[in-house]
């Protein structure tokens, strides 16, 4: 948390001020931030950063965060997933940074990441917006069109969701002859399913998926738009097309409902049993605003259940843990008189191994730790380095992607702290967690990440507190002709075994040898080889000799100047190509010469 001076005050960090003025804390680290109420949301589209007037505090990058609440914080990417943006090389000049993708919220927060080393943290600055009208809706409502012709032939449905839960129906829509189509959430996905049938037991038909983590309580775009056969899937930014089955074709949207599981007319459950508890904004079906509908008394729109204008919703804190030395220790101590004591929290990972918590049995002269491996849940107790009890919770999630979201809860008589994360003593042949947790409780009260923050409580390092810096690298999927994606905390990886197709995402047919055509079944003769898999030289042809005993000797053919080619190969023999020109070659009679690069 920023420690403010006096006459450097947060009312003075405003850009242009050319008198004194500016941002500066009165110790310079990676611990230091600024923050700024916007007063209500807002929409962002730039901000512009300038050093401390007349000094030599300036920063060099820094990173932007946004919240609605003041709490629950996520951090602004570029398209390219970098996380920082480059800041200032003096104290006066302006540097504005337009933002790729414009961000609605109330509060941003500026973290400096470096400064002038000649200097200290210095800062004035702007941001660029507009204010944000919207509704929050939650429960249920249902528009019905009018009866007469329809006018368009193409449906567009869009809105704004938030929500803590991972599970449940956002939106369905009921045509004619019991055709209909539903948005629901699980495990934080966003699914497209489609139903022919009024019946409860009506199978629904998975036709895609889009997106994940949309759990994470901020704000995300979702878009539909329905023409004939073809449908677009919209999810913040990536968009999905597809194609419907025939038998849909003829859906003839007459009736669309948010939050519920249950049609207006037969009142009867769907397949998904789960309501939407969330919020709502911006609802609007081709061009109309169904919220402002349902404000003023619209007799179109019916609310079912308990529907607000307002989005009431719980503060969650979350704290990342982003590398082997990042930890949390927290004092625990039991409070009844039995010793009993238990621990509660969420925690999401890509990772299938990592050590969750660790604490100390000191009655006994042990201690416990819980962990992943292989992606299975597991506690075990060790007491003079021989395991004593070894518990197993069974497969968290059985999936190419892991995404790991259960509550748990331990008891045991415990007087001592307790580590999340990192590597406390004796876990070297252990995994470091890397991942986020929520939901924090010790003996069934709640932990307050940020008193944890203000180092007012437990002790900690190397952590990203009230936020979550989980990352999806396969949504969308990088992975080319089908290929499964899985991915840890800092890579993903596509799995081609099923595509016909190789390299790093199933981009290629060729192999990258001749060993590998060998092995098909070839003989010798002139084969692409792609040596580098997914890397920048593209496939090449060669003539692969399959005579040799022990190995399998590839020529390349009509190579110029491939200098990568030749640098990766094991052996590179040169052959001289003479032209005839009519003209001397040294001092004897005969050719000009033209000669190919010398082997690498």
């Amino acid at each position: 948390m920023a420690r403010l001076k006096l006459y450097y005050s947060v009312m003075l960090a405003c850009l242009p001020r050319m008198s004194a003025g500016g941002w500066s804390p009165i110790v310079s680290d990676g611990y230091q931030w600024l923050e700024v109420d916007l007063g209500e949301r807002t929409k962002i589209t730039a901000v512009a950063t300038q050093g401390r007037y007349g000094s030599s505090d300036w920063l060099k990058s820094y990173q932007l965060m946004f919240s609605d609440l003041g709490h629950n914080w996520k951090q602004y990417r570029q398209e390219d997933s970098i996380g920082f943006f480059p800041g200032n090389t003096n104290a006066d000049s302006v540097v504005q940074y337009k933002l790729q993708q414009p961000v609605v919220a109330r509060f941003l927060r500026l973290i400096p990441l470096d400064w002038n080393p000649s200097g200290r943290i210095g800062l004035r600055l702007e941001t660029y917006g507009c204010p944000y009208r919207d509704l929050d809706g939650s429960s249920r409502l249902v528009y019905r069109l009018g009866p007469g012709p329809r006018r368009t032939q193409r449906d567009v449905v869009t809105l704004k969701v938030k929500t803590l839960r991972n599970a449940g129906t956002l939106l369905q829509a009921e045509g004619r002859e019991g055709l209909s189509l539903s948005l629901e959430l699980e495990r934080g996905k966003l699914l497209l399913l489609f139903r022919q049938g009024r019946a409860s037991s009506a199978e629904p038909r998975r036709i895609a998926s889009l997106a994940s983590l949309l759990d994470d309580q901020h704000w995300h775009y979702v878009a539909m738009e329905l023409h004939g056969l073809q449908l677009n899937l919209t999810v913040d930014k990536h968009t999905l097309r597809v194609k419907i089955p025939t038998e849909f074709h003829h859906l003839d949207i007459h009736e669309l409902s948010v939050g519920a599981v249950q049609g207006l007319r037969s009142h009867k459950l769907l397949h998904s049993k789960r309501n939407f508890h969330g919020c709502l904004e911006n609802l609007v079906f081709n061009g109309l605003n169904l919220i402002e509908l349902a404000k003023f008394g619209d007799q179109r729109v019916t609310l079912v259940g308990n529907v607000t204008f307002s989005c009431a919703e719980p503060v969650s804190v979350a704290v990342t843990f982003p590398g082997p030395q990042s930890f949390l220790q927290l004092p625990w101590t039991a409070s009844s008189s039995s010793g009993s004591a238990s621990i509660g929290f969420q925690f999401r990972t890509w990772n299938k191994a990592g050590l969750l918590l660790t604490f100390d049995l000191p009655r006994q002269g042990g201690v416990a730790r819980l962990f992943l491996s292989e992606a299975r849940l597991r506690l075990q107790v060790q007491k003079g380095g021989r395991v004593l009890l070894e518990l197993s919770a069974g497969e968290l999630k059985a999936t190419s992607e892991l995404q790991v979201n259960r509550r748990l809860r331990l008891q045991h008589h415990v007087e001592s702290h307790v580590f999340f994360g990192g590597k406390s003593r004796n876990t070297h042949h252990f995994n470091a967690f890397h991942g986020c947790m929520r939901l924090l409780s010790l003996d069934n009260r709640t932990v307050d990440l940020i008193a944890v923050q203000k180092k007012q409580l437990g002790n900690y390092s190397n952590l990203q507190i009230d936020m979550c810096g989980i990352i999806d690298r396969c949504s969308p999927s990088r992975c080319e002709h089908g290929g499964l994606c899985s991915q840890t905390w800092t890579v993903f990886h596509c799995n081609c075994s099923d595509s016909g197709y190789s390299g790093a995402t199933c981009h290629t047919v060729y192999e990258q040898s001749c060993e590998a055509y060998k092995h098909n079944g070839n003989t010798s003769g002139y084969f692409y080889i792609d040596v580098d898999g997914s890397g920048p030289i593209k496939p090449q042809l060669v003539y692969c000799n399959m005579t040799g005993k022990t190995n399998t000797s590839p020529s390349l053919f009509n190579v110029h100047s491939e200098d990568c080619s030749i640098s990766q190969s094991e052996h590179c023999e040169q052959e001289l190509s003479y032209h005839c020109k009519k003209s001397r070659l040294l001092n004897t009679p005969g050719i000009a010469c033209f000669i190919i690069p010398d082997c690498v």
